[in-house]
Parts: C-alpha cells; sequence; structure tokens
C-alpha cells in the first residue's frame, strides 16, 4: 500500500497567545512553557470540517497520478462533524463528483488519521478497492469552551488529505511498511480525560495529567512495537511525527525513544492540537525534505486512549 499525493488546508486566522490572556489571564509564557503552543489557525463563519477538506481534496485532485473518477474508495476521519448525517467522507463524494463507491466516516479520537489508513488497508487486501482517498479533518474551535483554561487555548482547525493505492502510481510511492492500532479504552482516566460533548460544556480536558502520562507511555510503546516487527531501529528512523496535542508530550517520546529533537517533526508550536489532522498535515508540509530510502514513523494517541504507530518508507 502506497501514498501518492498529500494535501492540506489551513485556515488564514491565526490567534495568539495574547488573545487568552486578554480572555482568562493565561499568560503568553505560561501556556508556552506548559505546551509550546505560541498561536493556532481557527476557522472562520464561513468555514467547518467539511469545507476545509473540500480545499485540501480540490488541491488533490490536481496531483492525483490518475483521474479522480478512478477513487474507489473514501474513508474520512473527524470527531469534530459539521454533519453527522451527511457525513464528511459524503461531502468530500459530493464535491468530487465520485459515483457509487464505499464512503466511510470514522472516529477514533486524535489517532483517527491512523485507523482510517488501517480501513483502507482492509479494503485493499479484500481486493475491494485499489484507490482510496483519506481525508481527515478538525473544526475544534467550533466546539471548545475557551473559558476553560486547563485546555480552552490548545485547539486548532485544519484539514489534510492522503491518496492511498494498493500498487505503485506516479512518481511519489511512500511505502506503508506496516501499522498498528489499539484502544486503552479501560485505563486511567480513558472514559473522562478527554470529552466532547456538545450539549454540555463543549471540548474539555479535565484529566490531563492522565492524558500526559498515557500518552507518554503509548506512543513510545506502539513504536517500538512496530519497528521490532520490521526488524528496524531508532538509528534507521529518519523522522517520528508524533500526534501534536503537547510539545512537551513530544519530548518526552522523544527521550523514551531515544530520537534526537532534530528526527522529532511538530507543528503545534503554530498550529495548537489539530486533532487527528495533525500528523498528516506535518506530512504535507515537510514532503519536500524527505528523501528516497527515509523511514518515518508516525505515532498518535488520543482521547478514549486510541493510539497506533506506521511505518513509512520514501
Amino acid at each position: 500500500m502506497y501514498i501518492n499525493a498529500i494535501t492540506s488546508y489551513l485556515p488564514e486566522q491565526v490567534i495568539t497567545n495574547a488573545y487568552f490572556e486578554e480572555l482568562n489571564g493565561l499568560t503568553d509564557e505560561w501556556i508556552i512553557e506548559r505546551t509550546g503552543i505560541r498561536e493556532r489557525r481557527k476557522a472562520s463563519s464561513s468555514e467547518n470540517t467539511h469545507t476545509m477538506a473540500i480545499e485540501a481534496a480540490q488541491k488533490i485532485k490536481d496531483i492525483l497520478p490518475y483521474d479522480i473518477s478512478e477513487v474507489d474508495l473514501i474513508v474520512a476521519a473527524t470527531y469534530t462533524p459539521h454533519d453527522n448525517i451527511f457525513t464528511l467522507g459524503h461531502a468530500i463524494q459530493h464535491a468530487l463528483n465520485v459515483s457509487e463507491i464505499p464512503v466511510v466516516t470514522i472516529s477514533a479520537a486524535c489517532s483517527s488519521l491512523l485507523n482510517a489508513i488501517e480501513i483502507v488497508q482492509g479494503y485493499f487486501a479484500l481486493n475491494k478497492a485499489a484507490k482510496a482517498l483519506v481525508v481527515v479533518s478538525e473544526h475544534n474551535t467550533a466546539y471548545n469552551n475557551e473559558d476553560d483554561t486547563k485546555a480552552g487555548h490548545l485547539w486548532g482547525d485544519g484539514a489534510a488529505v492522503l491518496s492511498l493505492s494498493k500498487e505503485k502510481a506516479g512518481v511519489q510511492n511512500w511505502l506503508i511498511k506496516d501499522l498498528i492500532t489499539g484502544g486503552a479504552g479501560n485505563v486511567g482516566k480513558a472514559s473522562e480525560g478527554v470529552t466532547l460533548k456538545p450539549l454540555h460544556r463543549g471540548l474539555i480536558m479535565p484529566f490531563g495529567k492522565d492524558v500526559f502520562i498515557n500518552a507518554c507511555t503509548y506512543m513510545p510503546k506502539v513504536s517500538k512495537q512496530v519497528m521490532e516487527r520490521n526488524g528496524v531501529t531508532v538509528e534507521d528512523i529518519a523522522y517520528v511525527i508524533p500526534h501534536q496535542a503537547n510539545l512537551r508530550i513530544t519530548k518526552n517520546v522523544a527521550n523514551t525513544l531515544g530520537v534526537p529533537d532534530e528526527k522529532m517533526i511538530s507543528n503545534i508550536q503554530y498550529l495548537g492540537n489539530t486533532g487527528c489532522a495533525g500528523c498528516a498535515i506535518a506530512l504535507d508540509e515537510n514532503k519536500t525534505k524527505f528523501v528516497a530510502g527515509d523511514k518515518i514513523i508516525v505515532t498518535v494517541f488520543g482521547g478514549g486512549y486510541s493510539y497506533g504507530a506506521m511505518l513509512v518508507e520514501v
């Protein structure tokens, strides 16, 4: 299974830490020290989970190594839906006008990118599809409670689209060598560590310490598992892209794995936590610096304590 195109979309509006200092007294220094975040993107009143993803999908249409009509599967992922009936996946199908194909929209919190790719892997293995789009989009600010001093300053908006094919296609072919996902919903504060209840307080993180501890446990653990399963060592890895939740988590994961800082890719400093879109956006942002033979680990962790790791070779 190969990745042969990636695009992303970010809203234009930038929200700096000064906004939260004026709103609830959280200083720039306080936020940076605890999260690494300096600014984040916020969707405009005319944007939502669907429109951001459509923008990214329109861009990928122009760089696909085959005609858009050949796409035979769309798997979308979000935990911030614009509509739970006409889902994100169906919005992409409508925008691209690709008829009568399987369309699935899933949520496994911030790990949903890898869960979506794993679903594609299953369709490919069963010969039910050969050319797929994976779409990830989060409109966190639509649900966020900005007055919440524990997590209101963490969230940003954005979207990305990946083109996957069962066989090599075109010039760019990044081999997905392996993928492991899992869930730890029975561990610690998984059921309440991060919650999004639209009719209550929205997107909050009442048990951030427990989330931190388990993110720092599961991302290195599953990354080691996927490397060991493929006979790869840390020295063989060119870059690691962890879920963009907190810069301190990224540094902790790097330390546990024994990966130097220069191999860790992070965009949370200027995008905030963009949920399941974060790692895909990072892949798009850095795709021109990857060279043939580079091995990349993408590792994720989300609310409900979903987790995963993917090994990609350029």
